[in-house]
């Protein structure tokens, strides 16, 4: 279950503001309190929530990787192996991603902002001003599982149209995540969309945090279940 919401005239920065608070607020109203006990340790929403790129989330955990072994794709590679992960197709944002997931993702256990992702991996985020190679985009981290994803919209229809070629060059090199090329999309951005910041809630693990469930069918109607 998704909760999306938009704000025109507004960016990631504002998106992440808003929901930090919409989560607090909801553990609030919820149990009456911003520091609980989740699965048997305490979580505690009340303080500012961590921001950290995907590079400092990693050297995080693993101090001793420099900023120049986390640019190199071949160390990047052979990390992600020893993590015992395998390594999927994609370019140099694409295996620091990666690596993320294999050895830092899983440490966000107080809520942690991912942010300024790499192009590579945000097709419909607006590219940074001051570096083209990121985005502003932003995951939000808790217990170690993403609970939310927001970025400011791309609206340049050209800028979106090229991101799309990519994509798919990226699906025929492997990628199963890539997008396809959307044109209605690319048609409807040609008639104009304001700047805009979007972002999208878990609702359904979010309500694992609240309801201390220590698995999504716990909190779901009708999960889906194994055949006989």
């Amino acid at each position: 279950t998704m909760m999306e919401f938009y704000e025109a005239y507004a960016n990631y920065h504002t998106l992440m503001d808003f929901t930090e608070g919409l989560i607090r607020q909801a553990a609030r109203e919820a149990l009456g309190k911003e520091v609980f006990q989740y699965q048997g340790r305490e979580l505690d929403l009340s303080k500012p929530f961590h921001r950290l790129t995907i590079t400092q989330a990693i050297q995080r955990e693993q101090p001793s990787f420099s900023d120049a072994q986390l640019a190199d794709a071949e160390f990047l590679k052979a990390k992600i192996v020893a993590f015992g992960e395998k390594v999927k197709p994609g370019g140099l944002g694409s295996l620091q991603l990666q690596l993320f997931e294999a050895c830092a993702e899983a440490q966000c256990w107080e809520p942690t902002f991912i942010i300024d992702y790499p192009v590579e991996v945000s097709p419909l985020a607006r590219a940074s001003d001051t570096n083209p190679e990121i985005t502003e985009r932003f995951e939000l981290f808790i217990v170690g599982r993403e609970i939310a994803n927001g970025f400011s919209e791309l609206n340049d229809a050209e800028d979106q149209a090229a991101r799309f070629q990519e994509q798919m060059k990226a699906k025929d090199a492997g990628d199963e995540e890539a997008m396809y090329y959307d044109a209605d999309f690319i048609r409807a951005l040609e008639y104009g969309l304001p700047p805009t910041g979007g972002c999208g809630i878990g609702i359904d693990r979010l309500i694992m945090l609240l309801t201390d469930s220590p698995a999504i069918r716990d909190v779901i109607l009708f999960p889906s279940m194994r055949p006989e």
